[in-house]
């Protein structure tokens, strides 16, 4: 087995009294790829930080491979003083990166390069990040909600991209799909210690449920055997005094274990505080249509939404998906077309970008509107600290100001605001992000019991799949098709995800031979940016690796080094196979390249 790119050894980490991290271990190997879970709060982000050098632990080691390259992507990246977004990404480069990786990735991920980054939209500066860290083609990526912000067609860029790479890989993400698609291994961080399992996140929820299972069952047999032993201590106790003591002390070590047992945490307690029922026809739209100046949003849209429908809208970033949700709910007047709302309607919203929240204000401030102790939850007055515990709250955080809290903690105070007014139509942009995936499925379940309405913008693929009866998608130039089940229902009947959607052919002006015909209409290939860079670089990186090969080879060729140094033996054994392997991958793809250059050179 190869050694451990990087590995963390006993790492012990306390916050406020409470240990966060108990003697945790992780090892990642080359090429691994990590899927790192656990509920918010449990330590995931801070690990992740200490695996990159971050966060330095109360103790434990960590171990990084010599002349491994980490790079780490935070949730919140820090642009620094760089003026441009290619200025950023280039600063993350070493001496010997190829510098037009920069560039290309930018432009892969949608962006000029010529961006000032501190004036990004979150989902521009999740793209910047990336291309960041990706750049340098690093040994191992430390990746910290990477989906956030990012549209489906980007989603699924990156997933392919990652999947291609053979850098390791340590994910944390909300996001099912993303998980089962990259991961090969689970790592569970639950009450400060670290499971693992050499499976996908696609077992991970099975094998939970049967570790919590077991756990479970092991605790009733504690306290069995506790009331055994204190019925012994009222009416069994003999003259033996060497036995009593033994005994009597044995209670008192499972007493002990049963005080120190960390159950789990619970679940949130999400329910929406639903209103008098609404009509039969919720929304009716017909043939609306909205522009800005030269560019339409909405083209000649119409659609019937029922009550106890759940509607998905999805669409690459700047689409106009929230234009639409505004037309459809009344918030916007459309240039032309009808839209006509349904009886009795209650609306509630959850606002994507929290910009309501005042950063300053307390928890509670927040939850009550900063008036007193009580909230109105479907009408009636509940004490905030009892509504906060349904949102997995507890009471010290109510004087907590909103600065200071997660992103999975932020998550939960907007369901909580938008759940709490009664309503019969929900309307919620990106309800999952920072979600961990327990309280995912309590929405989810939520949802599903909900008599009204909902309405939901989402980029996560597992959930529109679990929640939704439709998906509204964009085709382009304003408009946008209906499709009837979930995101994957929608791809089927599509035939195409919304990127790669065949372009079509030029028209044929008159009728010829059929062979030319077909010639005319397709558009000559043409090597790409990367190709072109790649078929004039790779000749030398195989010069490099030849020379590293054999310097390598003149090392293991001392016959009694071996004996005399087994570290050193090793250490160059792996490095002379990684050499094999990648100067192989370089030839293949430069003779690859090569054929193709010649083949469009003659066409």
């Amino acid at each position: 087995m190869a050694p451990p790119l990087i590995q963390l050894k006993d790492i012990r980490l306390t916050f406020g009294g409470t240990p966060l991290l108990s003697g945790v271990e992780l090892n990642v190997a080359p090429s691994e790829r990590v899927c790192l879970i656990g509920r918010n709060g449990s330590g995931k982000s801070t690990l992740l930080k200490i695996a990159a050098g971050l966060v330095e632990p109360d103790s434990g080691t960590r171990f990084v491979q010599p002349g491994a390259t980490v790079r780490y992507l935070p949730q919140e990246p820090d642009f620094g003083d760089h003026k441009t977004t290619l200025a950023y990404v280039e600063s993350g480069l070493a001496p010997g990166d190829d510098p037009y990786q920069a560039r290309y990735l930018l432009e892969q991920l949608g962006l000029t390069g010529n961006e000032d980054p501190h004036n990004l939209s979150g989902g521009e500066a999740r793209r910047a990040a990336l291309a960041y860290v990706l750049a340098p083609s690093p040994d191992i990526l430390l990746l910290d909600e990477p989906t956030n912000h990012l549209d489906l067609s980007t989603i699924e860029w990156l997933e392919k991209e990652l999947d291609s790479r053979r850098s390791a890989l340590v994910i944390i993400s909300h996001d099912r799909r993303f998980l089962t698609n990259l991961s090969r291994s689970t790592a569970w961080l639950d009450r400060g210690r670290i499971k693992q399992i050499d499976r996908g996140f696609a077992s991970f929820e099975t094998w939970r449920d049967e570790v919590l299972a077991e756990e479970e069952r092991d605790q009733h047999k504690l306290d069995r055997k506790i009331v055994d032993e204190e019925h012994w201590l009222r009416h069994g106790v003999s003259g033996r005094r060497k036995r009593n003591v033994k005994r009597l002390a044995n209670l008192h070590a499972l007493r002990d274990q049963r005080r120190n047992y960390r159950g789990t945490a619970g679940s949130a307690n999400l329910a929406a505080s639903e209103a008098e029922q609404s009509g039969k026809l919720v929304i009716e739209a017909k043939s609306i249509t909205k522009a800005y100046g030269e560019r339409k949003i909405v083209e000649n849209f119409s659609t019937r939404i029922q009550r106890g429908d759940r509607l998905g809208i999805i669409g690459p970033n700047g689409a106009g998906k929230t234009t639409l949700v505004n037309l459809l709910t009344g918030g916007m007047q459309p240039d032309s077309g009808t839209v006509r709302l349904g009886a009795n309607l209650e609306m509630a919203t959850l606002d994507q970008h929290r910009e309501s929240l005042d950063p300053k204000s307390t928890l509670a401030e927040a939850l009550t509107g900063g008036r007193g102790d009580q909230i109105m939850v479907g009408g009636k007055p509940k004490h905030v600290v009892g509504y906060m515990k349904d949102f997995l709250f507890a009471q010290e955080q109510r004087g907590t100001p909103l600065e200071v809290l997660s992103g999975g903690e932020r998550g939960r105070l907007m369901l909580a605001r938008a759940l709490a007014k009664p309503s019969n139509l929900l309307v919620l942009d990106e309800p999952t992000n920072d979600l961990d995936l327990e309280t995912l499925d309590v929405l989810e379940d939520m949802l599903g019991d909900y008599e009204g309405t909902v309405i939901l913008i989402s980029h996560d693929r597992d959930f529109l799949d679990r929640v939704v009866t439709s998906v509204i998608a964009p085709e382009g130039n304003g408009k946008w098709v209906e499709y009837a089940g979930g995101y994957s229902d929608m791809l089927a009947q599509r035939g195409a995800d919304l990127k790669r959607e065949a372009p079509k052919a030029p028209p044929v002006a008159e009728k010829k031979d059929e062979r030319t015909a077909v010639a005319s209409s397709a558009p000559k290939r043409k090597l790409s940016f990367n190709e072109k860079h790649a078929l004039e670089t790779l000749p030398k990186k195989m010069e490099t690796l030849h020379a590293d090969i054999a310097k390598l080879q003149r090392v293991l060729d001392d016959p009694n080094l071996y004996a005399r140094d087994r570290k050193t033996f090793d250490d160059t054994s792996a490095a002379i196979a990684k050499a094999h392997e990648e100067l192989s991958a370089a030839e293949e793809r430069w003779l690859e390249l090569e054929m193709l250059r010649e083949e469009i050179e003659q066409a």
